[in-house]
């Protein structure tokens, strides 16, 4: 019995040995935290060399204009120096059709405005015109117009939307849907016909639209349907100028003429 008490005597000495003071436990506790704290800032917010990570830049929120997916998933018009792109044309367009919208890309070589307008006929009157218009904040904006004679008038029934624009490296470039079907209304046409296509671009004052930049802008050579995908290329005036027939043949005459020399 001497014994068994001895023992168990011995036992809680022991325990009032090893056991740590209250004060011990929350200093151990305070290590612990102190320790994760640092090593979770070590992997979160510094480099394998030790040194805090740069801040990320800002994203570019405009996708580029992809000019491969011209006529195979996407319709395309430029017009301008012969291989240019949606980066280098004087004006470029695409449209596809995304569901019950179509979806528009423009780009200009302009600081002011670029357009579609949307017609029955060639002449400008009496269309339906999508612009996107540089503004004097630097921001894109897209806004919905009716031609009347040569004035374009601005509607504030807009049926833009998803719009996203930028203007960098002295171009206006824009992206935007519109439904295919809408109500029927004098300023807006169904885009599931086909019409033709005005193209257009021009200076902007204090975010106003003025005259477009050329007499006479371009325009489809054909009605265009939203249903077919075609990547079309129109030379601007000093190519097409080049590229005449006419023209070709005094070229050849001219250098005849200089190599053989006269009589």
């Amino acid at each position: 019995m001497n014994l068994q008490c001895l023992s168990f005597g011995a036992w809680l000495l022991v325990v009032g040995i090893t056991k740590a003071s209250p004060a011990d436990e929350n200093e151990k506790h305070q290590d612990s935290y102190g320790t994760f704290a640092s090593e979770f800032y070590d992997l979160r917010y510094l480099s394998e060399e030790g040194y805090p990570f740069p801040t990320a830049p800002p994203v570019d929120p405009f996708a580029r204009i992809r000019l491969d997916d011209c006529g195979k998933t996407k319709g395309c018009f430029r017009y301008g120096k012969p291989g240019c792109n949606a980066e280098t044309c004087d004006y470029f367009l695409s449209y596809r059709r995304i569901g019950a919208d179509v979806e528009f890309e423009m780009s200009a070589d302009t600081d002011g405005w670029v357009a579609v307008g949307f017609s029955s006929d060639k002449k400008m009157g009496g269309d339906d015109v999508m612009a996107c218009v540089h503004d004097d904040n630097g921001r894109v904006r897209i806004q919905h117009f009716y031609n009347v004679g040569q004035w374009a008038k601005e509607i504030q029934r807009n049926p833009a939307r998803d719009e996203e624009g930028v203007f960098e490296n002295n171009r206006v470039t824009c992206r935007f849907k519109r439904p295919v079907y809408v109500p029927r209304d004098e300023t807006i046409v169904d885009l599931h016909l086909s019409w033709y296509f005005l193209f257009a671009w021009g200076p902007a004052i204090q975010g106003s639209i003025t005259r477009h930049d050329i007499d006479s802008p371009p325009v489809s050579e054909n009605v265009v349907s939203i249903y077919r995908y075609e990547d079309i290329f129109m030379p601007s005036a000093a190519y097409q100028t080049f590229s005449s027939p006419f023209c070709l043949l005094l070229i050849v005459a001219l250098t005849f003429y200089l190599l053989m020399g006269t009589p």
